[in-house]
């Protein structure tokens, strides 16, 4: 018996395959851009931990009816974070 035949599938984990490669190539020229000018250089460092939020609003915004439990893993994921932010301030 032979499993089902798989077509070749581009998004991985909810992801499209262009997300994390225009990511990080937008970060890689705004931290060039912040070694000539270091008012920049914030924007830069700024991207790259955005590019993993900006990742998990777009699973929970356009998965949640394809799989909600993917969905819900990244809702608890933002929530996880914002707790982070919010204990922080905290400390």
């Amino acid at each position: 018996m032979t499993p089902p035949e798989r077509t070749p599938d581009s998004e991985l984990a909810g992801l499209p395959a262009w997300l994390y490669p225009a990511g990080f190539w937008v970060a890689v020229v705004l931290l060039a851009v912040g070694v000539l000018f270091p008012d920049f250089a914030l924007w830069g460092v700024a991207w790259v931990g955005l590019v993993p939020v900006l990742a998990a609003v777009w699973v929970l915004v356009t998965g949640w009816k394809k799989d909600r439990r993917l969905g819900m893993a990244a809702a608890l994921a933002l929530a996880g974070l914002g707790l982070v932010v919010v204990v922080r301030g905290w400390v």
